[in-house]
């Protein structure tokens, strides 16, 4: 019975991961807006050239153009949760970036949920476990998805803010060294790779794997950094998070380190969660004062 259970769940992931190019040649909107916030689902490149993203977008009332906020979600080393994860959509956070005048983008990255394909993130083992390789292929979707949208005649090409949580934070913290242009602002929730090793709380792989490469997407970043962590996340707790922080900063990175209260029952999940903009909001509200005060440019 274990074995065809085996059998049937690498089956059900293969029909997912499984999606051939010429399925999804064309890259755009794929249907109406709705609501809230004109949500509308897209195609978006990812590296993978078999692979499109799906996405999705949300939009202020009005034609642009718009400062775009591009949201890059958690992720697992599983690769079944991975192939059953809803595509995400961040509903309060991108409802709080919508109301301060950004377009927001959820890309699905490849290897989870709808977007299926191969996951190019993957980290390795958890003794092992490439922390520098993970994190720059995350940055490398996120730049594959940002480049897209910047060429739509209602993205401005300044004043980008880039979200990223957990992992996709990570991969966020990496693409702060390479400083694509018209970045401004790099919001980072509990970024980071290797929690709750074996299913533990408070339990990381290899965390001067981590360090290392923490300090290794600091060196040359440009872009400013804030770091937002719940007091009750078990994933990279506050103390960790904070050592990561000054890592990154070791490296040459700017960092704006802010412990968030605790949310819920998991502050790792304080990005996804309703409501939570009472928590994050105020240091966002901040932080972000000088950049959406400024006025849009021409394209």
């Amino acid at each position: 019975m274990q074995s065809f259970k085996a059998f049937f769940a690498l089956a059900v992931l293969a029909t997912v991961a499984a999606q051939p190019a010429g399925a999804q040649a064309r890259f755009g909107a794929l249907g109406d807006e709705g609501a809230p916030n004109r949500k509308q689902q897209w195609l978006v490149p990812s590296p993978d050239p078999d692979t499109a993203a799906h996405a999705w977008l949300f939009r202020p009332p009005g034609d642009g153009p718009f400062p775009l906020a591009l949201i890059a979600h958690a992720s697992t080393q599983n690769v079944l949760r991975r192939a059953q994860m809803p595509q995400p959509e961040y509903p309060a956070l991108s409802a709080w970036l919508v109301a301060r005048g950004f377009a927001v983008l959820v890309p699905e990255r490849p290897g989870h949920g709808a977007t299926g394909g191969h996951y190019l993130e993957d980290q390795g083992g958890c003794d092992e476990a490439n922390y520098s390789r993970a994190g720059y292929a995350t940055a490398d979707t996120i730049t594959a998805a940002l480049d897209y949208l910047r060429a739509q005649p209602f993205i401005r090409q300044d004043g980008t803010v880039i979200v990223g949580h957990s992992a996709g934070g990570w991969g966020a913290l990496a693409l702060a060294g390479e400083g694509p242009p018209g970045i401004a602002m790099i919001v980072a929730f509990a970024p980071g790779r290797g929690g709750h090793a074996n299913d533990f709380p408070n339990q990381v792989c290899a965390p001067h794997t981590l360090m290392a490469a923490a300090t290794e997407f600091g060196d040359g970043a440009r872009v400013p950094v804030v770091w937002l962590v719940a007091a009750n996340d078990t994933y990279f707790s506050p103390d960790l998070s904070r050592q990561m922080a000054d890592a990154f900063r070791a490296g040459g990175g700017k960092v704006d380190f802010r412990v968030l209260p605790a949310s819920g029952g998991e502050g790792h999940w304080l990005a996804e969660t309703g409501g939570a903009e009472k928590l994050f909001g105020p240091a966002l509200d901040s932080a972000m004062k000088a950049l959406v005060a400024k006025p849009a440019s021409k394209r």
